[in-house]
């Protein structure tokens, strides 16, 4: 599989080779190209990230659940953290 990504267009195209030949891909329903094996799907994300308000490649889950970067990660931990800390 290969993807291309057109910043300034904010599109992507997935290929997909079969039988030695690249076929481009179908998005589904939700706009995200599914890659089975890895039990992902790659899409366009719009949204703030590294202080840029951009349309952004990124991941989901199979169920369409973005998947978050480590940084994003570590701001909802951070967050959980500090509700248990004001729980007490």
């Amino acid at each position: 599989m290969t993807s291309f990504y057109e910043v300034a267009k904010a599109q992507v195209e997935v290929y997909h080779l079969v039988d030695n030949n690249y076929q481009l891909m179908t998005p589904n329903e939700r706009g995200h190209y599914s890659i089975a094996p890895l039990g992902v799907e790659l899409g366009i994300w719009q949204g703030l990230y590294q202080n840029a308000d951009l349309p952004w490649l990124r991941w989901w889950d199979e169920k369409g659940n973005l998947l978050l970067t480590g940084e994003e990660r570590a701001e909802v931990e951070k967050q959980k953290a500090e509700v248990e800390k004001q729980k007490r």
